[in-house]
């Protein structure tokens, strides 16, 4: 079902598209891409009609689900990020305050339950994978490179790839925890701050001025 014609506008229209993509993101966590656009209009409280208004199908309804998804989770990792290591004085204790919190964000249930639906549907929406990139884990790249490039510039590291120790920075902390979450099970936390505190010496030892 495709309608056609202008998308609505106002006040009332952007409440009704929010209580939309509100209520698709529960039905796809809960059904996956075979959600029910009737579902999805009844927990919004609006018609079909409504639903396909705002947006012409189904896959543009998951396309929108997925990245504002994208765009909270990458905020709420950048905020991480930028309020332990800027203007940070002790870097040991940032990098692991950072990584600590960037687990939280990128951990949360319905995060991980969406991105592996997201994951799963590559193949319909191969877009999805590189817009996902370009709004969260580049966007972090793109920042911690030039920290460690500041922080160089100080003489508080000595990194002389700050494309390579941002991967080696992300892998040794966050990937670990992001893998064994996919799979449907954290990592204990007590072997998790261990491992993040030796994720974060190992950096350090690789990159502290010598």
């Amino acid at each position: 079902m495709v309608v056609t014609g202008s998308e609505p506008s106002g006040k009332r229209a952007e409440r009704s598209r929010r209580a939309i993509v509100a209520a698709a993101r529960v039905e796809f966590l809960r059904d996956g891409f075979d959600a029910s656009m009737d579902t999805i209009a009844a927990g919004a409280g609006v018609s079909k009609v409504t639903v396909y208004n705002h947006f012409g199908s189904k896959d543009e309804l998951f396309t929108a689900v997925i990245s504002q998804l994208g765009d909270e989770t990458s905020a709420r990792t950048m905020d991480a990020a930028e309020a332990f290591l800027t203007d940070a004085t002790d870097l040991r204790t940032a990098l692991s305050d950072a990584a600590r919190s960037m687990i939280a964000s990128i951990t949360a249930p319905d995060v991980l339950a969406l991105r592996n639906l997201m994951t799963g549907e590559l193949r319909r929406f191969p877009e999805l994978g590189r817009t996902w990139q370009r709004r969260g884990p580049a966007r972090f790249a793109a920042y911690f490179a030039d920290w460690v490039r500041e922080q160089t510039a100080l003489g508080r590291l000595d990194v002389p790839d700050p494309e390579v120790a941002t991967v080696q920075y992300y892998g040794l902390t966050v990937y670990p925890h992001l893998v064994a979450a996919s799979l449907g099970d954290g990592i204990p936390g007590e072997l998790a701050d261990r491992l993040i505190i030796a994720a974060v010496d190992m950096f350090l030892t690789r990159y502290e001025p010598r």
